[in-house]
């Protein structure tokens, strides 16, 4: 299955979110036949095929210059014409006060250590109550992003603790978004992983929704590019504690990119991999049991260095391992005293 946009951008490279509201997106199908107009729309969109439904019931979505059903069969030759309406006025970011752990803060940026459970920012089903409304509340004026993110320079999943960037100015957002873009800004993760990684190992494998789940990624061939570093830091019975470098930031990435080598994150839900499941023998009940402590994934974003947007001073930030998974760490590693531990991870020696 293949397409040849009309447009500069081809559209399996439009933003995560989607399609821009208002946008015309059109496609020649180059393949012999292909799979039915909904299936195909969601896939290379990367929508979910209840967002293609609406678009083909609002007639919006023409083949052929004619508004086609769902079930229509594509054929080579076929011209597709997508119409995506325009978008919904900015609802106003009403003050949400939560209380943030600070790292670093001055007049052009903000770097917080984010909770788990917080969600970064509004979206249909989280439109209180996320990162975005509390920064509001702390009398911030953000700049930068789309209107229901603003200052919003990089992501984390709602269960994934750790080190975020906020920008403040419109100029220090385009500024850390171009060096993000080009890997100028270190992102360190520190992860519990079943199993054991020998040596540092690159994971190159392009990341796209899931052909079937539209609510995971998966690695696709056809995905966007995808680069993650992965380097043992500690050793345990049945799992490794490691450092995971970022070349990119694809959506789930990290999760993505470890189960599909064979390591998925200990106490992932959506890429777990069966868990503890996966080890047999004596080790199996210290698995289980380390399960049971394993409120969520294990993942935190621990390490950010960065030059300043204003200064371009050499920043580098740490966020040593959450409390709600130490738990989870001291049953890996067989030693409760980590429980007590100021700072376990410069005691494993991950910021070496």
């Amino acid at each position: 299955m293949s397409q040849r946009p009309d447009r500069p951008t081809p559209p399996n490279s439009l933003p995560e979110s989607g399609p821009p509201a208002g946008d015309v997106v059109t496609f020649t199908v180059v393949a012999a036949e292909t799979e039915r107009l909904d299936r195909f729309l969601a896939q290379q969109l990367s929508l979910s095929r209840t967002q293609v439904a609406r678009l083909i019931a609002r007639g919006a979505v023409h083949v052929n210059g004619a508004a086609a059903r769902a079930s229509r069969p594509l054929l080579r030759g076929d011209r597709l014409e997508v119409r995506f309406p325009p978008a919904d006025p900015p609802r106003p970011i009403t003050p949400h006060p939560i209380p943030l752990a600070v790292v670093f803060e001055d007049e052009h940026l903000l770097v917080l250590d984010k909770p788990a459970g917080l969600v970064v920012h509004p979206a249909p089903g989280h439109r209180e109550g996320t990162l975005v409304n509390a920064l509001v509340a702390r009398g911030l004026h953000l700049s930068g992003g789309p209107v229901d993110r603003p200052g919003i320079v990089h992501r984390l999943d709602r269960d994934t603790s750790g080190l975020m960037i906020v920008a403040k100015t419109e100029e220090a957002h385009r500024r850390l978004a171009r060096a993000i873009a080009l890997r100028r800004v270190e992102r360190h993760y520190a992860a519990l992983i079943w199993g054991h990684v020998t040596a540092p190992t690159e994971i190159d494998a392009p990341i796209a929704r899931h052909p079937r789940d539209r609510k995971r990624m998966a690695v696709v061939a056809t995905g966007r590019a995808a680069r993650s570093t992965v380097e043992p830091v500690a050793r345990f019975d049945a799992t490794d504690l490691v450092r995971v470098r970022l070349a990119t930031g694809r959506t789930h990435q990290i999760r993505v990119h470890l189960a599909h080598v064979g390591h998925p994150i200990v106490g992932d839900p959506v890429y777990g991999g069966g868990g503890s499941r996966r080890v047999t023998g004596a080790q199996r009940p210290p698995a289980e049991a380390l399960e049971r402590v394993t409120p969520r994934q294990a993942l935190h974003a621990a390490h950010l260095a960065f030059a300043h947007p204003a200064t371009r001073d050499w920043l580098t930030l740490r966020a040593e391992w959450p409390d709600d998974l130490r738990g989870a760490l001291a049953a890996a590693c067989g030693d409760s005293g980590l429980l007590a531990h100021p700072a376990p991870l410069a005691y494993l020696r991950f910021f070496q």
